[in-house]
Formats: structure tokens, C-alpha cells, sequence
């Protein structure tokens, strides 16, 4: 049997499908909730698209005007033909084109999406080549298939060390980190996202005529990987993850061990006084509030320190949470970007050590930027009175249950 034959049946087999990956409607529509406020009609590259179901939706909820990429022209046609039936062939572009080969300029995309590709290049390269592709305040969405566990079994690990290396989520959003983007938020996908994709696909193998070359062994790869997703499916899922590059003008890293005396009088020439730089040293003095790492700077060009986060622990009903305050910035360089590129920085160090909870007591018009929303929405509230809006919080981890109840602030905090 040649290798034509196997992969002409393997694209037989997959004709048809709604989806060429684990994925679903909601899923795509939480994804773009991520990304935050996009320009009115946002130019969107759909890399690895198959038949077109994010693109459509893109398309038809965003507004966006979609360039289509994918080397498989038949599942192109699909594509143009749906559009054409929901009226959106204006709005929807088709190319076949090699991903890892892109002829568009840089900065062209205001969205640069991928669900159930990115495999294709892998991860890492897909962040380091198709981050020239975005526009300023762009933003990169990719689905990737992970460990859900930290001990896989042996044959999922089997499976998964022969075909495609697996990461954890958070192992993913560091190499996102260590790659310069800034994680906007991740989704592990629910089993129903496989379901979309393994029950019409499982219906196609069943139907198919394993007479034809290569056919039998097509169908005999997707049985197998159904199988494999039924019996050893807990040990790992598809997740999503919602990038953008970090601000190239600010270096942002933890606060050095003697650093403590730099950051005290920008605290307090942000705030114009001593009370703030007062807390930030009381909190570094209680062991119990204190985490290592979480004390964020950003560097301007020459060196100095503009701008500072501090997150400590807090505690939600009584489970620990972590609260993000002060945010300090110094005087020359507020209303620069400083604080916006710290406050990523910090949040990113605090998903990378496993915080799954973060609150703020902030204006209602500055943090939801960042993806907090109102802590009321997940019933918790301050144990003092503040105005609904003000009190944020933002889920770094949807998978950990999220705690209901008072916050319960250290006691540096006087309150």
C-alpha cells in the first residue's frame, strides 16, 4: 500500500465532517469572550480551518472579515459553500496554504486563530512563527491537546509520547511566557468538545468500504484513537489558550532581593503617601500573606523601576485566593503602559504557580481589561462595603472550583 493511498483514505474518511478536531460552537464563542474588545471589523487568519466551523462563526458573531488557510482544497469548497448558504461568502476568504509557509505581511491579523492544528507545527513553533502575523494589541487562540494529569497511565502515555508530545496546561502558558506573550486566559474543553468531533467521525468508519486501499487502515487509526479517548480519557483533553505578545518597551520580572528599597518610594510616589508603601511592607513581613515571586517590576529602557504589582495570599470562605494590590506607578511613566504590562506579568506569575483565584479592589473601568469581572458574579464579597463593580475577581484555573463567600484579607491590609 503507498503512502498516497493512506492519505487519500484518511481524507476520505474525514469528508463531511462538522469538525476536524476536538471543538464545539460554545467553546469557540468563550475563546473569543477572552480575547477582549476587538476593532469593529477584525481581520481574523484561521489557520488549519478543515470545513470552516470557527471561521463561520467568526464571521457571523464577530464580524470578521476571515482568511481561511488550509492545505486540504475539498474541505476549502465545504467551506465557501457554507458561507455562501448563510450569506457570508463577503465576509470569508479561502486559501490553501502551508502554515509553517504564510505569504502574508506582518501585522496583518487582528486575531490569529488555530483550533485543533497548532499540532501540525507544534506548539512552540507556532508561537515563535506566527507571532509576526498580529497586529498591535493582536491576539493568537490556539487549541492543544494535553495532559489533564500529572501521572498519565502508561498506555495514554504510550500513545501520546509515539504520535505528538504532551504538555500540561500550565506547561504550555509558561512556554507561552518563556516565549514573550502575555496569557489572556485558558479553557479546558468539556468531554462534549470530543464528542462533536469522535461521534460523526466513529459513524464514517462504520460506513466505510475498508476495500479501498489504505481505506482499512484509516479506519482502523480512527477506531484506535476513539478507543483510546474511552478508556484513558481522564489522562488527558484539549485546552485552549488566549495569547498576546507581551509590550516589547517594558522588561517586566520579579522584584530583586534588594529591591524592597527601589519599590517603597515609587509606592509612595504613586500614591502621594506612606500608607500604600507602609502595607507593602507589612505584607512582606507576614509570612502567612507574603508569596514568593508574586512581587512583580517593570523596567523602563534605562534600567529603572516604573512600575510594581504585589500579589499575597487572601482567602475566600476560608480556601486561599490571592488578592492583587497595590498596583504602583511612577509618576513619569503613568498613563505609558507600565502598569498594564506589570499587571500581565504578575497575573502570569501567579497562573504559573497555581493560583486559580485572583481579586482586586479597583476601578471597574481599568481591570476588566485584563479579564476580571465582578466577584459578586461568583458570590463572594468583601467583608466592608465598596461598590458592587469595584470588587473584582478573576479565574486563572476553571478547572479548581471557584470558593464562595467573605474575603478574608491579611491583616496588613486593616480591614
Amino acid at each position: 500500500m503507498s503512502d498516497n493511498a493512506l492519505h487519500d483514505s484518511f481524507f476520505a474518511l474525514h469528508h463531511g465532517l462538522p469538525r476536524q478536531g476536538p471543538g464545539s460552537d460554545a467553546t469557540t464563542r468563550r475563546l473569543l469572550a477572552l480575547t477582549g474588545p476587538l476593532p469593529e471589523r477584525p481581520r481574523v487568519l484561521d489557520l488549519g480551518c478543515g470545513p470552516g466551523r470557527s471561521a463561520l462563526l467568526l464571521a457571523a458573531e464577530a464580524g470578521a472579515e476571515v482568511t481561511a488557510v488550509d492545505t486540504h482544497e475539498p474541505f476549502l469548497v465545504e467551506l465557501r459553500e457554507a458561507a455562501a448558504a448563510r450569506g457570508l461568502d463577503g465576509s470569508i476568504r479561502t486559501l490553501r496554504a502551508d502554515m509553517g509557509a504564510l505569504p502574508f505581511p506582518d501585522g496583518s491579523f487582528d486575531l490569529v486563530w488555530a483550533e485543533s492544528s497548532v499540532f501540525v507545527l507544534g506548539f512552540d513553533r507556532a508561537l515563535a512563527e506566527w507571532r509576526r502575523l498580529l497586529a498591535p494589541g493582536g491576539t493568537l487562540v490556539l487549541t492543544e491537546c494535553v495532559w489533564t494529569t500529572g501521572e498519565p497511565g502508561p498506555v495514554a502515555r504510550a500513545f501520546w509520547e509515539e504520535h505528538y508530545p504532551l504538555r500540561t496546561v500550565t506547561g504550555n502558558a509558561a512556554a507561552a511566557v518563556a516565549a514573550g506573550y502575555h496569557v489572556l486566559g485558558t479553557v479546558l474543553q468539556p468531554d462534549g468538545d470530543w464528542d462533536e468531533y469522535y461521534v460523526p467521525l466513529a459513524a464514517h468508519a462504520e460506513a466505510a468500504d475498508t476495500t479501498v486501499p489504505g481505506m482499512a487502515e484509516a479506519v482502523a487509526g480512527a477506531r484506535a484513537e476513539i478507543a483510546l479517548r474511552r478508556e484513558h480519557g481522564s489522562d488527558y483533553g484539549y485546552a485552549g489558550f488566549v495569547l498576546r505578545p507581551a509590550d516589547p518597551r517594558w522588561r517586566t520580572r520579579p522584584e530583586g532581593a534588594d529591591e524592597a528599597a527601589v519599590v517603597r518610594p515609587l509606592v509612595a510616589a504613586a500614591f502621594g503617601s506612606d500608607a500604600e508603601a507602609d502595607l507593602v511592607d507589612a505584607l512582606r513581613r507576614d509570612p502567612d500573606a507574603w508569596l514568593p515571586g508574586l512581587s512583580y517590576v517593570a523596567e523602563a529602557t534605562d534600567g529603572s523601576v516604573a512600575a510594581h504589582a504585589l500579589i499575597t495570599r487572601c482567602r475566600v470562605g476560608g480556601a486561599p485566593a490571592a488578592a492583587l494590590a497595590p498596583v504602583a506607578v511612577a509618576p513619569e511613566y503613568q498613563r505609558t503602559g507600565a502598569g498594564q504590562a506589570v499587571v500581565r506579568a504578575v497575573l502570569d506569575a501567579a497562573r504559573l504557580r497555581g493560583e486559580s483565584l485572583v481579586l482586586v479592589l479597583g476601578h471597574p473601568e481599568y481591570y476588566p481589561k485584563f479579564g476580571f469581572a465582578r466577584a459578586s458574579e461568583y458570590a463572594i464579597k468583601p467583608g466592608f462595603e465598596v461598590p458592587d463593580e469595584a470588587m473584582m475577581a478573576l479565574v486563572l484555573d476553571d478547572c479548581v472550583p471557584v470558593p464562595a463567600g467573605t474575603i478574608a484579607y491579611p491583616a496588613a491590609f486593616g480591614v
